[in-house]
């Protein structure tokens, strides 16, 4: 085999081990749909809770990113304390530990390879049946993984890189300078990491290079603290246009991980011959050790996962302390009002996996829809205030809503579409089209508060006075629309309604037209009985339509959600 070929084969098997790592992940969180915000929104009661709840999803969806990124978002939109949030992330440090046992059990001497290829026909055969897909991927994910590993192993092994000379005295040279060689190797790590966004991949050339006894044990496990440093960017990054709270969120990702580093740096030789006992192999800083790969490959996995569980039971005891620590370090800054249309939950851009950015998506709508019924509010105080500056006011406020409603409406859908060019399911697909339909027919309630904004104004301005049955019909109409738009606003909270409620909401629809030709016919006989003249009667008439028109649009919505939850 030549050079050419070997170093082609390495940079392959590489690419194959981090794609495998994704397609098995989305799988997983496919597997695991909406249950993840759920669990991730109601178990962290606790710091314990949160790191155990942090743990439990990164193991079961085995991304650590998936895992901070949706922890962040959390935060940005309220539903997660930053002391929650600390916790998770913590967890998550122990979690992500179970991806290097998976690379221990592939990355050993011993051959996967009549597994590997077995796993791929499971895969094959319930892909194109399409009796589990997810899981066909799931199979797909892991064979890639673990056939990525595999050719890693033999390649290295067949390059001989521990008889290479230039590569022999690289690492020993490298490898001679005390604790300077530890920093060294850090600061690599970091950097390869930062560099391909995987830690999993970084932590699989780690493996080999300590396996094909070139890279002494220490300077392997230097490589992986500088992993656990590197990983951090990736939320860092992601919090950037996010609010100051998640951008905290992410400094506290950060400064454990930091923390960790300093204090086991302090006790690395310490650390690592404990470690090295305990698997019966003697350690020699900075000198290759003539074991077993097997036995290298497990002396590592056994640093990592001693290294996150020993920093995290640590830390958790000064949750409220680090708290203190990234809020001083990023204090907090005055935020806009109204005007501000920055996404709550999808700012950040997509999540790691199309099924859990639809579960942001499903969150943003629900902020979108609390926000036109702020408008509606709006409406009720401008209709009966007099006061010419506080009506300006309002007026103003509700225009300035409508101008947000566009802009959410463009950008979710946008968020959407990007979403749609991902690996969807059917029932996906039918969700997210749901979703588009969802967001435009917000859009027009807003438009709804706007037009009526405009018929009360032209009201104001022309000194129009409705008399009180007049008032009374339309404070009668506002409080129905009002109600229908109020248990919307819970049935997107909840993402589902029930055939009850559906029931109630279309009973609702129905009052509210019945109501509006009720109206409509007595405004009619009014006008002619000259009760009151014509263009008051036009203006009475554009506010009662207006408000039908949005009942119309809010049961649109509910429509949609109510299919929705028939649909699964």
């Amino acid at each position: 085999m030549t050079i050419l070929l070997q170093i082609i084969t390495l940079i392959g098997s590489v690419a194959m081990l981090m794609y495998g790592l994704k397609v098995m992940s989305e799988s997983l969180q496919k597997m695991a749909g909406s249950k993840l915000s759920n669990i991730l929104g109601t178990m962290t009661t606790n710091r314990f809770t949160g790191v155990l709840t942090g743990a439990f999803i990164t193991a079961a969806v085995q991304s650590s990113t998936a895992t901070s990124v949706m922890t962040v978002s959390f935060v940005s939109a309220g539903i997660l304390s930053l002391a929650q949030a600390i916790s998770v992330i913590m967890g998550a440090h122990i979690g992500t530990t179970f991806t290097a046992w998976i690379m221990v059990l592939g990355g050993g001497s011993f051959d996967l390879r009549l597994i590997i290829y077995t796993m791929i026909v499971m895969a094959v055969a319930l892909i194109y049946t399409k009796k589990n897909a997810t899981l066909g991927d799931f199979f797909i994910g892991l064979s890639l993984l673990l056939l990525g590993l595999t050719t890693l192993r033999i390649n290295a092994t067949d390059m001989h890189l521990n008889e290479m000379e230039p590569v022999r005295n690289f690492f020993i040279a490298t490898s001679s300078w005390g604790y300077g060689s530890y920093f060294l190797y850090l600061m690599i790590g970091a950097i390869l990491t930062f560099s391909v966004q995987s830690s999993a991949a970084i932590m699989a050339i780690t493996m080999t290079l300590c396996s094909s006894h070139v890279l002494p044990v220490d300077m392997g496990i230097a490589l992986i603290l500088g992993e656990n440093l590197g990983t951090t960017i990736t939320a860092n990054v992601v919090a950037l246009s996010a609010s100051t709270l998640a951008r905290r969120a992410a400094l506290a990702h950060f400064v454990s991980n930091f923390f960790g580093v300093v204090w086991v740096m302090c006790l690395l030789r310490p650390f690592i011959k404990t470690i090295c006992t305990l698997w019966g192999v003697d350690f020699t800083p900075g000198v290759t050790s003539e074991v077993s790969p097997d036995k290298l490959n497990a002396i590592l996995a056994t640093f990592h996962t001693g290294f996150n569980v020993t920093n995290t039971f640590i830390l958790v005891w000064f949750i409220p302390y680090i708290e203190k620590l990234v809020t001083k370090m990023l204090p907090s800054k005055p935020e806009k009002k109204d005007t501000d249309s920055q996404l709550k939950f999808i700012s950040a851009g997509l999540m790691s996996t199309s099924e859990l950015s639809i579960l942001q998506a499903w969150k943003e709508i629900h902020v979108f829809a609390v926000r036109t019924q702020r408008m509606i509010d709006m409406i009720h105080d401008l209709y009966y205030e007099k006061d010419g500056v506080q009506f300006t006011k309002i007026f103003s406020r509700v225009e300035k809503y409508e101008g947000i409603c566009d802009r959410m409406e463009y950008e979710i859908a946008q968020y959407l579409n990007n979403v749609a060019d991902g690996r969807l399911s059917e029932q996906s697909k039918r969700e997210v089209n749901k979703m588009l339909r969802i967001v435009g027919e917000l859009e027009s309630v807003g438009d709804s508060n706007y037009n009526l904004s405009r018929f009360i104004r032209h009201k104001h301005d022309g000194n129009i006075a409705f008399n009180d049955n007049q008032n009374k019909n339309v404070e009668t109409m506002l409080a129905l629309v009002s109600s229908a738009e109020a248990k919307m606003v819970v049935a997107l909270e909840q993402n589902k309604i029930s055939d009850d409620e559906f029931l109630q909401m279309t009973n609702a629809e129905n009052e509210i037209n019945n109501y509006r030709d009720e109206l409509k016919n007595r405004n009619m006989l009014d006008i002619t009985d000259h009760v009151y003249d014509y263009s008051t009667g036009v203006n009475y008439m554009d506010i009662i339509l207006e408000l039908e028109r949005m009942a119309d649009y809010i049961i649109n919505v509910d429509e949609a959600v109510y299919e929705h939850k028939h649909d699964k």
